[in-house]
């Protein structure tokens, strides 16, 4: 089962679901959850759990809010010292969200809001020592996930002074945040940042948020870099395909464990289109990746003056001289070529020569870098070649030039929502140039012209800082169309080099090449795949 991403409402229509079916009440739903979150906390930091501690609980106006006054209960339960205080009119808390403050009221008392006095209370974070700390633990159940607005201005000195605790401490010295489904301030459906309170853990249930993983705003590193850890526990909701239309990449196993055919080209064959001499870098890196990913033959085309640049650093990638628009339409009549990689190190003026040819050849089709740049000025007569087998993979400056007014809609500032998501862009891309985009970053988004969409997050346990490498790009290019001659559809095939591209990262770590990335594949696949694939 895929790890879908689910909405704010998206989480609510499940929910309701489960209330409306008898399968559990909004109270249980809510006790479970305050549970699911301490249990978490103690998971995450066991001497929390050796000794009673004290806790600062902050309560918003909802169910977020609700939640807190469970955990509240169960931490004095624990025998813990607890400081809550409440965001909002208590007369006005949802049905089930009033009850669990009535219970608590009947243990402990409810602080009205001042955010004066709170930051003061959490500024002493700053100057406290751990033998002296006030709390040992934050608890955000402020703002949930349906908050899409900016945070209101009476939050804002707890804001700041959260920013200090976290961010100007050292890890040994402060108390420990928890958030509660996802950092107060965060928007849950596409990572903008409202002024969000940044956690060491947030505690998510039945199902992760589209903004844990999208990083619309890059403060505090967006949605990953503002939840800190990220824990997803189950509260007893029914748990089943189609809940969400977003979800994690995935590699495409089955199709890269397919037995091997007998003749090489039953496995594709890719062709990388290079610039001119001293610019063949990139398409090297690209036509390397396509060759260990598992295209049967791998040629790079190139002027013939590029030819001994390329001879000399290539043995198993074949060479071809490609010196214009009719060598590469003479080069194209070989039917048994099935796949196209252009833009890594191609040169604008080559671009725009040599991409109407094999847009025109119907081929496979990956279109990177400078294939995607030699149109900024004129995008749609790029739009207008376009066809089903294409794979359009721009950075977010790429992105802007071929699509300026989605682009515009994804940079602008907005203070309330609905926010417009990289995931909203990504679709509308998709869906204007009729092929896959794959919009790539920390959260690559992957779309297609029929609303599917991945998101290939390197956050989190996967994170790969060391991919921001120069080159990086350009071996993803070539996964893609490699994968795109051994036959993978198009989305597939984006999906699945994003994912073995973030592999290949993380097991190669820190000192990184883009170089480095193919030659780890081997390792990725020898770990992923059966024995004898």
């Amino acid at each position: 089962m895929r790890a879908e991403l689910l909405t704010s409402a998206q989480m609510r229509a499940v929910e309701q679901a489960a209330i409306e079916c008898g399968a559990a009440s909004g109270l249980d739903l809510m006790e479970r959850a305050g549970r699911r979150v301490v249990q978490a906390v103690f998971a995450q930091w066991p001497e929390l759990a050796a000794v009673p501690q004290s806790a600062i609980v902050l309560c918003g106006p909802g169910n977020n809010g609700g939640d807190g006054f469970v955990i509240a209960r169960l931490l004095k339960d624990w025998g813990w010292e607890v400081e809550l205080h409440l965001y909002g009119d208590p007369e006005k808390l949802p049905m089930d969200a009033r009850a669990n403050f009535d219970r608590w009221c009947g243990m402990g008392s409810v602080r009205p809001w001042d955010d004066a006095v709170i930051a003061s209370r959490l500024g002493d974070f700053v100057e406290s020592r751990p033998e002296t700390l006030a709390h040992q633990l934050v608890v955000d159940a402020l703002f949930g996930t349906g908050m899409d607005r900016s945070m209101p201005e009476d939050t804002r000195l707890t804001r700041h002074a959260c920013e200090a605790t976290v961010l100007q401490i050292s890890q040994t010295d402060r108390p420990k945040v928890v958030a509660v489904d996802v950092p107060s301030g965060l928007c849950a459906d596409s990572g903008a940042n409202f002024g969000a309170f940044p956690a060491d853990l947030t505690v998510t249930f039945h199902k992760p948020r589209r903004g844990h993983y999208l990083l619309r705003d890059g403060r505090f590193g967006g949605g990953p870099g503002l939840s800190g850890r990220l824990r997803v526990v189950d509260i007893g909701l029914p748990v089943a395909d189609g809940q969400g239309d977003v979800a994690l990449a995935v590699p495409d196993l089955a199709q890269l464990a397919k037995a091997p055919l007998a003749h090489k080209y039953g496995h594709g064959h890719a062709v990388i289109v290079s610039g001119g001499v001293g610019h063949g870098g990139a398409a090297r890196l690209a036509a390397r990746g396509a060759l260990r990913i598992g295209a049967g033959l791998v040629t790079l085309c190139c002027p013939a003056a590029a030819l001994a640049e390329n001879a000399a650093q290539l043995t198993a990638i074949m060479l071809r001289k490609v010196d214009d628009a009719a060598g590469l339409t003479r080069m194209l009549e070989d039917e048994r070529i099935n796949a196209l990689c252009l833009g890594p190190g191609l040169g604008i003026e080559r671009a725009r020569a040599l991409v109407p040819v094999a847009l025109a050849a119907k081929r496979a089709t990956v279109l990177d870098a400078d294939a995607l740049t030699a149109f900024a000025e004129a995008p749609e007569e790029l739009l207008a070649q376009l066809h089903p087998d294409c794979v359009l993979t721009p950075h977010g400056g790429e992105f802007a030039r071929l699509f300026p007014d989605i682009a515009a809609r994804l940079a602008a500032a907005l203070k309330r929502g609905p926010i417009y998501s990289k995931v909203d862009a990504a679709r509308a891309a998709a869906a204007r140039a009729g092929c896959v985009v794959l919009l790539k970053g920390p959260d690559t988004v992957i779309a297609s012209p029929d609303g599917q969409c991945r998101i290939s997050a390197a956050c989190f346990d996967r994170a790969a800082p060391w991919l921001a490498t120069a080159g990086a790009g350009d071996v993803l290019a070539g996964f893609i169309v490699g994968l795109l001659a051994r036959g993978f559809d198009p989305v597939s095939a984006a999906e699945t080099a994003a994912v073995l591209h973030v592999d290949c990262a993380r097991r190669f770590g820190p000192g990184l090449i883009a170089e480095d990335l193919p030659e780890e594949l081997p390792k990725v696949l020898q770990a992923l795949l059966p024995p004898g694939t």
